[in-house]
C-alpha cells in the first residue's frame, strides 16, 4: 500500500481500540499496512520515536538487566530471556555475545526505532522496536518485571528523536535478484571444489557470492554426500531426539537486520496447530511447520572436521530456520548431534 493510500494515524488508532487483543502483526495486515506504521500512529502518547543506530545503544542496553530479546521472520519467532553484554560493535555487522542474549546485527537494514508502552491490566510492558526501511520488524527488547526501570527511562531519553510525527515515510525493500542461472547452468563443480576446501563455515557465504549462488541453490547441486534432503518430519523429531538425549542445540532464527541464536539444551516441546514451540524457561521458539517447504542436512568442513546442521526453507528459497549441535569454536562437533542428523528420515532425490 503506497503512503497516499494508508489510513490516517487517528484511524489506525481507532482501528487499535476497535482491536485491543488482536497482535500488533494482524492488526497491521488486516489495515494493508505495517507494523511499524501501527506503531508510529502512537507517537506522543504511549510511543517515543528513537534512533535505530545499532552503535547508539548497543554499548548500554546492558544497564537494562535482564529483558526478552525477540527477533523473527515470517515463519519463526525466537525469543530469548537473559542480560545483553559482551557487545563488539562493527561498522557492517555488530554482535552480541552474552551467554544467554546471542545475536549477529546487520546496521544498515535498521531503519526505524520506537520505544512502546503499552497497558496491560494493572501492568505496564515496555519495549524497544525496531524495524527496516520497509516497515518490517528486525528486532524487540522487552523489558522483564527484574528490568532496571531507571536505566530504561535514561537510554530512552538519550535515544530520543526530535522527530515525533505519527506517520513514517517507508521504501520498499529492492525486490529479489533473479536468478542467476537455472540449476543445471550453475558452476557445481567450482562450488564443489571449493566447498571441500573450506576451513571454517564462514567462508560458506564468500563463495556463494562469488559464483553469483544463493544458499538453497548450493545445498541442491553440491551432491548427497554434503547436503541431502530430508522428510519434513524429520525436524519435530529431532527435538524429541534432543531432548530425549539431552543434546544440546544451536537454534538461528533471522532477518535480513538480525540473527538470534539460543545454544543449549531444550526440554518443552508442543505443537500447537501448525506451530512447533519451545516452551523453555529462557528460551521460547515458534516455528509455523506448514511454512517449510524443504527441510536439508547440511554437511561443511571446518579445520576441525566437518560440522553438520539442519536447515528449513521456504517456498520462496529462503531459509526460516537453522539448528547445529551446541559447539565452541575450536572444537569438533558433538558425535551424538552428528548421528542424530544422519539417521534422520531422507528423502531420496534423483541425480540432476
Amino acid at each position: 500500500m503506497t503512503d497516499t493510500h494508508k489510513p490516517a494515524p487517528q484511524d489506525i488508532r481507532q482501528a487499535r481500540e476497535d482491536n485491543p487483543k488482536m497482535r500488533e502483526r494482524d492488526l497491521a495486515q488486516q489495515l494493508g499496512i505495517t507494523e511499524a506504521d501501527l506503531v508510529a500512529a502512537f507517537c506522543g502518547l504511549n510511543v517515543v520515536r528513537i534512533t535505530p543506530r545499532i552503535e547508539t545503544f548497543l554499548t548500554e542496553i546492558q544497564t537494562l538487566g535482564e529483558v526478552m530479546a525477540l527477533t523473527r521472520n515470517e515463519s519463526a519467532v525466537h525469543e530469548k530471556i537473559g542480560v545483553y553484554d559482551k557487545p563488539i560493535v562493527g561498522k557492517h555487522a555488530s554482535m552480541l555475545l552474552g551467554e544467554q542474549i546471542d545475536l549477529r546485527l546487520f546496521p544498515d537494514s535498521w531503519a526505524h526505532g520506537f520505544a512502546v508502552e503499552k497497558q496491560d491490566g494493572e501492568f505496564t510492558r515496555r519495549s524497544l522496536q525496531f524495524f527496516d526501511a520497509a516497515g518490517e520488524a528486525i528486532h524487540k527488547i522487552h523489558l522483564r518485571p527484574a528490568s532496571d526501570l531507571d536505566a530504561y527511562h535514561a537510554l530512552v531519553t538519550k535515544l530520543r528523536l526530535d522527530d515525533q510525527s505519527q506517520s513514517i515515510e517507508l521504501t520498499p525493500l529492492p525486490k529479489p535478484e533473479e536468478k542467476t542461472a537455472e540449476i543445471h547452468e550453475l558452476d557445481a563443480d567450482g562450488l564443489r571444489n571449493r566447498w571441500t576446501q573450506m576451513k571454517d563455515v564462514h567462508e560458506f557465504f564468500g563463495i556463494l557470492r562469488s559464483l553469483k549462488m544463493t544458499r538453497h541453490q548450493a545445498v541442491q547441486v553440491i551432491g548427497q554426500d554434503y547436503a541431502w534432503a530430508l522428510d519434513r518430519d524429520a525436524l519435530s523429531a529431532m527435538m524429541q531426539h534432543a531432548v530425549q538425549e539431552q543434546i544440546p542445540i544451536m537454534c538461528f532464527v533471522g532477518n535480513r537486520g538480525c540473527i538470534q541464536i539460543h545454544s543449549g539444551p531444550i526440554a518443552n516441546i508442543k505443537t500447537m496447530g501448525p506451530w512447533l514451540n519451545i516452551l523453555d524457561e529462557t528460551f521460547h521458539m515458534h516455528l509455523r511447520l506448514d511454512h517449510i517447504a524443504e527441510l536439508w542436512a547440511v554437511r561443511k568442513p571446518t579445520k576441525d572436521g566437518h560440522v553438520t546442521s539442519l536447515e528449513a526453507y521456504g517456498a520462496d528459497g529462503e531459509m526460516i530456520i537453522q539448528f547445529f549441535g551446541k559447539r565452541h569454536e575450536g572444537s569438533g562437533e558433538r558425535e551424538d548431534w552428528r548421528q542424530l542428523v544422519e539417521n534422520l528420515p531422507r528423502i531420496l532425490r534423483s541425480a540432476a
